[in-house]
């Protein structure tokens, strides 16, 4: 339903009561002139909000600078995984905080090493940058990353992988949700 506004309904009786209508009451009319003047009106609000919002932008500093990054650069601060993770495991933070929604990282693991099964409350968006990685979702069927393979896996999606080559394996990954990763025990049957 449409909102009314009283000073937009004043205007169309001025307007409607003008003999420039062939029928000066016709509803019709009325109906025409009023969705012309609200389509102006929203129209002119665009407008205005397009110019403020672009002086609010130049005004402010900018504080989200543009950025590469190699998986090999000396630049980067790997921190460590969670402790269920095998050992050697490492996380990098390419963008965001780790605290907060959108954030980039890189995951590595040791070659021929297995990554427990787990979860997280996030999507995943991963980009494979070194080595061979097979990943297994619960419910399909095992996939092989190489460089350069795309992989999406579901929030709350239970997964496990192994790194297969003798090359530590790094993965891109983005997450849409603050980055976690739960330890997954399947449930006894």
């Amino acid at each position: 339903m449409l909102k009314t506004y009283p000073h937009i309904l004043r205007r169309v009786d001025i307007v409607s009561q003008k003999s420039s209508f062939p029928h000066p009451r016709n509803p019709l009319s009325e109906i025409m002139v009023t969705k012309s003047i609200l389509v102006g009106n929203l129209f002119l609000v665009l407008i205005m909000l397009g110019l403020v919002s672009s002086l609010a932008f130049a005004g402010s500093p900018d504080t989200d600078m543009a950025l590469v990054h190699t998986a090999d650069s000396q630049a980067l601060e790997w921190g460590p995984c969670p402790p269920f993770m095998p050992e050697g495991c490492a996380i990098a933070v390419l963008h965001g905080d780790p605290a907060k929604e959108n954030l980039d990282v890189f995951f590595k693991v040791p070659g021929n090493s297995d990554i427990p099964s787990h979860t997280h409350t996030s999507p995943e968006r991963m980009v494979l940058v070194s080595g061979v990685l097979h990943v297994t979702y619960e419910g399909q069927d095992e996939s092989v990353l190489t460089v350069g393979a795309y992989a999406y896996g579901p929030s709350q999606r239970p997964h496990h992988g192994r790194c297969v080559s003798n090359e530590p394996c790094i993965l891109f990954i983005a997450f849409e949700a603050p980055l976690d990763a739960v330890p997954f025990i399947a449930p006894a049957d």
